[in-house]
């Protein structure tokens, strides 16, 4: 009975907030990675078109991922927490993933946009 309600509460994050729910759809599509290495490597390839890191990764993290998209001018933001980051994508908890296509990179950063200017 846990587990469904679990499921529930997910699942009614997931349809209220937009930007979780075009990371999933990306994932299905099979337009991101991630974990660390991955998105390093998406970012510095150049195949990564955004850069997301949960908001309570690790100071180290969030350091050495703001050094590297200043550099490799990928965008970068930090948002909600490694564990519904990991539930978007339908995996464990997820500090950092990269979106390696362009169309759902602007989406994903105009629905970031829409609701930070709430």
């Amino acid at each position: 009975m846990r587990y469904t309600n679990d499921l529930r509460r997910s699942w009614k994050i997931l349809k209220n907030n937009r930007v979780l729910s075009l990371i999933g759809l990306a994932t299905k599509a099979g337009k991101t990675v991630s974990g660390e290495f991955s998105t390093e490597k998406s970012v510095k390839t150049g195949k990564g078109f955004l850069a997301l890191v949960a908001d309570d990764a690790s100071e180290n993290t969030k350091k050495k991922f703001r050094n590297m998209c200043t550099y490799y001018e990928v965008p970068l933001y930090f948002l909600s927490d490694k564990e519904s980051l990991g539930r978007a994508m339908g995996k464990e908890f997820r500090a950092s993933l990269a979106v390696q296509d362009e169309n759902f990179a602007k989406a994903i950063m105009k629905a970031l946009e829409k609701e930070s200017g709430r």
